[in-house]
């Protein structure tokens, strides 16, 4: 799905240009897109099925670190997520309860490269740089919801005004309760 195609002309010209700027990004120990064969019209492979540029914007820290985003390169090709992981079920369950769809939100990453192992921690200073490189040119006037500390860190370090949430993978809580959080957020957005 090309993304660009859901929205008048103004936001896919700010779209095109969060493209370009994803792929003119790197960053010396993280891996592009492209590098891993992952490059597309869209500035996260999770925006070919939640890729909505006037809907509600949700942030997270990345995408997926380079090994997994391999390991099912065929599922990702086709969706640009695992819908069968704790991330996706819980923002499933809070669109439900939003009564949203994934076709009428849109879901980028704060950091815009893939990490070299699962749960890397990525410095703020190279979360800051790129939402400054890409990032920043998603907002489209969007409130974001920023889900997890890490890009609520890089939001606020930004002065972007935003609402802060959980991420959907956080431990300690039930799907269901994570859910209702996102929910909320988006509802407060």
């Amino acid at each position: 799905m090309d993304v660009t195609q859901t929205s008048d002309s103004r936001e896919s010209t700010f779209y095109r240009d969060a493209i370009r700027r994803r792929r003119a990004f790197a960053l010396p120990g993280y891996r592009t897109l492209a590098e891993e064969g992952f490059d597309g019209d869209y500035v996260s492979p999770i925006q070919i099925t939640c890729g909505n540029l006037t809907g509600p914007m949700l942030i997270t820290k990345d995408w997926l670190d380079a090994p997994s985003a391999n390991a099912n390169r065929a599922i990702l090709e086709r969706q640009g997520h695992l819908g069968d992981n704790p991330f996706m079920r819980v923002i499933d369950l809070a669109l439900q309860l939003a009564s949203l769809s994934r076709d009428q939100i849109y879901i980028t990453p704060v950091f815009a490269l893939l990490t070299a192992k699962r749960s890397s921690v990525i410095p703020i200073r190279d979360r800051r740089a790129s939402f400054r490189a890409v990032g920043q040119y998603e907002l489209m006037g969007r409130r974001p919801v920023a889900c997890g500390t890490d890009a609520a860190a890089v939001l606020r370090s930004e002065g972007v005004d935003h609402v802060e949430t959980l991420h959907p993978s956080a431990r300690g809580m039930t799907f269901e309760a994570r859910a209702q959080r996102i929910a909320k957020a988006l509802e407060a957005a």
